[in-house]
């Protein structure tokens, strides 16, 4: 696990975007598995998940229609089963097909965070700011969903501004 902090401003975005090869560094350059990710792009596509600071629903779209959505187009496919069990793990049991406009700010981002509850052959999740808008039960549930990644071996770089969350994981510190 990497953390990455710094002050609003600092590059903790910019930096997730390189990372995830959907910006460009002025210098170096960034690898996995010692290819640079830019040659790699549907490859290494396949094997990460990003989920920047906004929610990125679509808001005509319910919580289960944006999950299927985004499930596909990283490259999996979710079934509905799995996608509404995702979902009840998030705390919106019953809001499945609420149109995502007529949900709170926590509840929107619950429902994109529960793709990475049917992410768990993804080696790699990079998260910006994932814990933002989040109550005390729906951050105990990304925690978990979190340390059982860093578990099986998964890979996890996120900023977020609440130092004491998974405090106990072992992670490094890039301090911007």
């Amino acid at each position: 696990m990497l953390r990455v902090q710094g002050a609003n401003g600092a590059g903790k975005t910019s930096l997730l975007r390189m990372l995830c090869g959907l910006l460009l560094p002025t210098e170096g350059q960034v690898l996995w598995r010692g290819e640079p990710v830019a040659a790699l792009r549907e490859e290494f596509g396949r094997e990460l998940v990003y989920l920047g600071h906004a929610a990125a629903l679509k808001d005509e779209l319910t919580p289960l229609e944006n999950l299927e959505a985004a499930c596909t187009l990283g490259g999996t496919r979710a079934v509905a089963g799995s996608a509404a069990g995702a979902l009840q793990g998030a705390g919106l049991g019953g809001f499945e097909h609420t149109p995502a406009r007529r949900l709170s700010q926590g509840q929107r981002r619950r429902a994109a965070l529960a793709r990475l509850a049917l992410s768990a052959g993804m080696p790699l999740w990079i998260l910006d700011e994932p814990f933002n808008a989040l109550d005390t039960a729906a951050t105990a549930w990304l925690e978990a969903l979190l340390r059982g990644h860093l578990q099986r071996g998964g890979s996890l770089v996120l900023t977020s501004h609440q130092g004491a969350l998974l405090a106990d994981a072992p992670q490094q510190v890039l301090a911007l």
